[in-house]
């Protein structure tokens, strides 16, 4: 299952540059990853400073 980014998000981007498959990107108000692109690889939960990744 994909990985998501909760409420918690602060918009910090960490998790950008770390997501290998380049499918997070900038919502309205936090990052959103796409679920069809997601490999569950969990880089982006191991950088985040408020742990917003998890598995949906």
């Amino acid at each position: 299952m994909a990985y998501e980014i909760s409420n918690d998000c602060i918009s910090c981007g960490a998790c950008v540059d770390e997501c290998p498959e380049h499918c997070i990107h900038e919502g309205d108000d936090q990052y959103i990853i796409d679920a069809e692109k997601c490999i569950e690889c969990g880089a982006c939960a191991d950088v985040c400073p408020v742990d917003a990744p998890h598995e949906a």
